[in-house]
């Protein structure tokens, strides 16, 4: 039997275990920063640190694709036995990181300006802010290119690499932190050196890891890494998923625009309950992984069954997530309100909006799921076309509902976006089945 047909539920928890573990430590390191800096006693500092990591990681953002596309092109490669392939994919995908890391290097002073006019803060704090954005900016190749490498390693199922690399990677940083900053007094330069080091360190590590895509030759067989039709086809998935991805992220940041009109207070209960639907994406995040894998190894094969059953177990544990994840919400949502919120008004408004934040969470669980298996599969097209009607559905949805029902018809809206989502894709799901037309 084939690799891609052995999919049981041991595998798919070997896949998203690790994952649900390294997403677990992200919050940890934005903390420990936060600390660390607002041991100088200054408002200043603390603001223009998350000022300046909020700027990369919107911009180096931009390139997530290379995690999404190279997990769905390398576990196909995988599947239909293409060893060598899925080393050249990586090394594509290595060469656009580094590349789009050197431009952000060169136009750092573009990027900045344009930073700052976007989101302008006090000359004291864009001061700090820049003193900490051009030490960082060193680490751009590092920093995207890890993107590839997280890529490659979920698609051959070696997530356990990724939970070690962000461990190593936020241990080092945060040791960095400390040693920096208040050992020897380097302020925010000591914080961004910090973080610096740990990208570098992190892709060295990241590449160790893959480094059975560099065995022989493969690594440097340059004929068919710049094969033109090669290239076509990895650049064609990575735009859709790129528009997909700045279709989502201009709904979720309307959202926020949309609801400040409705008052600071508004705003904060918004953001706080919001946070709810994060967590889940995070703790879906594992499984979603494991179809990209399990999905992707099954369409190379050309195994329909196997990508079926892929599908169904990855999305089976998801939901054994989703569900008691949402009666937590429900039960101790009232609490993890009070502890993200002191305002007694911020409270009050929250608790008023919390089951759209519960139900919405549950009700986003098929949209999360279909992503990964439509990206294990690399039907980027239709989850580009997916994301558009959504989008425009959701956009809809906000010209009617809002001005009739307010904050209560901006929640409504971006539940029936993540509704339209999973049924967009739900519709084009049995034409991604009938893409793997071997036998089962």
């Amino acid at each position: 039997m084939a690799e891609a047909t052995r999919i049981t539920h041991r595998r798919v928890l070997n896949i998203a275990a690790p994952i649900l573990l390294s997403n677990a430590t992200i919050p940890i390191l934005g903390a420990v920063d936060t600390g660390v800096i607002g041991q100088l006693g200054l408002a200043a500092p603390i603001g223009a640190v998350g000022i300046g990591a909020v700027i990369l990681s919107a911009s180096y953002w931009i390139f997530g694709f290379l995690r999404m596309g190279t997990t769905g092109l390398v576990a196909q490669a995988r599947g239909a036995g293409e060893v060598a392939e899925s080393g050249a994919i990586l090394m594509r995908a290595l060469m656009i990181g580094a590349s789009a890391g050197l431009v952000f290097i060169l136009a750092q002073a573009a990027v900045f300006w344009a930073a700052f006019a976007l989101a302008p803060a006090t000359p004291e704090v864009e001061a700090l802010a820049r003193d900490y954005l051009v030490v960082r900016i060193w680490g751009a190749p590092a920093a995207i290119s890890i993107y590839a490498v997280t890529g490659w390693l979920v698609a051959t199922e070696r997530t356990r690499g990724i939970f070690a690399l962000q461990l190593w990677m936020n241990g080092l940083n945060i040791v960095l932190d400390l040693w920096f900053v208040l050992g020897l007094g380097w302020g925010i330069q000591g914080v961004a050196t910090a973080t610096l080091l740990a990208e570098w360190s992190g892709l060295a590590g990241g590449l160790w890891l893959c480094r059975a895509a560099f065995g022989g030759e493969q690594w440097r067989d340059w004929r068919r890494i710049l094969d033109r039709a090669r290239i076509r086809r990895m650049m064609a998935v990575n735009g859709d998923i790129m528009v997909r991805s700045m279709i989502l992220q201009a709904a979720f940041l309307s959202f926020l625009f949309v609801g400040a009109r409705f008052g600071e207070v508004t705003l904060a209960a918004n953001q706080v309950i919001l946070q709810f639907l994060y967590i889940m994406a995070y703790a879906l995040d594992g499984f979603a992984y494991a179809a990209e894998a399990l999905v992707g190894a099954a369409l190379g094969a050309r195994n329909r069954a196997g990508l079926r059953r892929a599908a169904l177990l990855s999305s089976q544990w998801g939901m054994a997530i989703a569900v008691p994840l949402t009666g937590f919400f429900w039960l101790a949502g009232p609490w993890l309100i009070d502890v993200m919120a002191t305002a007694p008004e911020v409270r009050e408004v929250a608790r008023l909006f919390l089951p759209w934040a519960v139900f919405g969470s549950l009700l986003g669980f098929p949209a999360w799921m279909l992503d990964g298996i439509f990206i294990g599969a690399t039907r980027s097209r239709d989850m580009r076309n997916a994301m558009v009607l959504s989008g425009l559905i959701y956009l809809a949805a906000l010209v009617l509902l809002v001005p009739a029902w307010e904050n209560h018809g901006l929640w409504l809206s971006l539940t029936i976006f993540n509704l339209a989502r999973a049924v967009t894709l739900g519709w084009r799901y049995p034409a991604l089945e009938a893409g793997a037309t071997g036998g089962g």
